[in-house]
């Protein structure tokens, strides 16, 4: 492989297919709220959305099982893990959709810049992300971890004069609004939220850890989906005992689960598998901020707010904070690379030296 392909697999391809996540994510958000509003029922939506991924997942997995030839067997403690993952994030959609169903996309969107600082703490502790306070490469990925945070923070609390008047007279409400709401339900929302989020960094984590032990993402997320199924069952039939409640109209609900189903737990799920294979998980959670600067902008061109000073702001700040982080990651890993050439050098040198010393 030539060194721009390989530059376009490793660095290009994961920026560029995360920041794709990001757009469906405050998509799914989006569509789950307007449809919560018209009366879907979220236990509902969250089965609804894992049983028809894993039906999707299912039908080219023999396929993609019987080319995966080589691959490790699964045992009792890999099964565990997986079955763990699925709890995981079957557990962490349950508090953060009943979060966003208390407060809003909005809110969602802020207590998601918790992820990376939750994610570099957690793989520092178990040694995921190597931490030298005298490294210029350490210095950028924290340096760029604050400042993407600090941005996506000026986009939600500062907002700033008007730069761009909206087209369209009638606007979603906006944070100031959101915030004389119900005292009660916002706490409550936002609590669910942090759970949530802290539920999916030990899921990045572990996630990390199990596509090194099974290399195929495609399995993995299948049976992390599978999984998650299981489990919704009996917990969502319980709680949403309304039988009208589980007919799908062909309205704004059907398309939310379809467009959760497909978009984010099938493909958002198999690009961060992959992206957290190739890039660790402290590179995946960084893009989360982004979610802030995406939904200012489709705001703007899809639902006609106005576009303010803040939003400006706190994307060129975002922007600043996602290029050092990838310098940083970038930097470490020309220094890998350096190293494993070095010592494969020496290990060709010292092989070719061996039949020179038998004589």
């Amino acid at each position: 492989m030539s060194r721009s392909l390989r530059y376009c697999y490793n660095e290009v391809a994961p920026f560029s297919a995360l920041v794709i996540v990001q757009f469906t994510e405050v998509g799914v958000n989006i569509l789950f709220k307007e449809a919560t509003n018209k009366g879907l029922s979220y236990y509902v939506f969250i089965f609804y959305s894992f049983a028809i991924s894993t039906l999707i997942l299912l039908i080219p997995l023999p396929f993609i099982y019987l080319r995966s030839i080589g691959l490790p067997s699964f045992n009792f403690s890999l099964l565990c893990k997986v079955f763990s993952l699925g709890f995981l994030v079957f557990s962490a959609q349950l508090c953060g959709y009943k979060g966003i169903e208390y407060s809003s996309p909005s809110l969602a969107s802020a207590v998601s810049n918790l992820l990376p600082a939750f994610i570099f703490i957690l793989a520092v502790f178990f040694r995921m992300e190597k931490v030298n306070l005298r490294s210029s490469s350490t210095q950028s990925k924290i340096m760029g971890s604050v400042t993407s945070i600090a941005g996506a923070l000026v986009v939600i609390f500062y907002k700033g004069p008007t730069i761009l008047n909206a087209a369209s007279p009638s606007q979603p409400p906006s944070l100031d609004s959101l915030l004389v709401s119900s005292q009660r339900n916002w706490i409550l929302g936002g609590s669910l939220l942090a759970v949530a989020y802290i539920l999916m960094s030990i899921w990045y984590i572990l996630l990390t850890h199990v596509i090194k032990l099974y290399p195929s993402e495609f399995i993995v997320t299948f049976l992390c989906n599978f999984c998650a199924t299981i489990i919704a069952v009996p917990v969502c039939f319980l709680a949403e005992a309304n039988l009208g409640a589980w007919k799908l109209k062909p309205d704004i609900a059907l398309v939310a689960v379809i467009y959760s189903a497909f978009f984010s737990t099938i493909i958002s799920t198999i690009i961060q598998t992959w992206s957290l294979h190739m890039k660790g998980p402290v590179y995946v959670s960084i893009f989360k901020p982004l979610s802030i600067a995406i939904a200012a902008a489709m705001s703007v061109i899809f639902l006609g707010e106005s576009l303010y000073l803040g939003s400006v702001v706190g994307a060129v700040i975002l922007c600043i904070g996602f290029y050092a982080v990838i310098w940083g990651k970038s930097k470490e890993e020309l220094i890998e690379d350096d190293e494993n050439l070095t010592l494969s050098n020496l290990r060709f040198q010292s092989n070719s030296m061996d039949p020179l010393l038998q004589r």
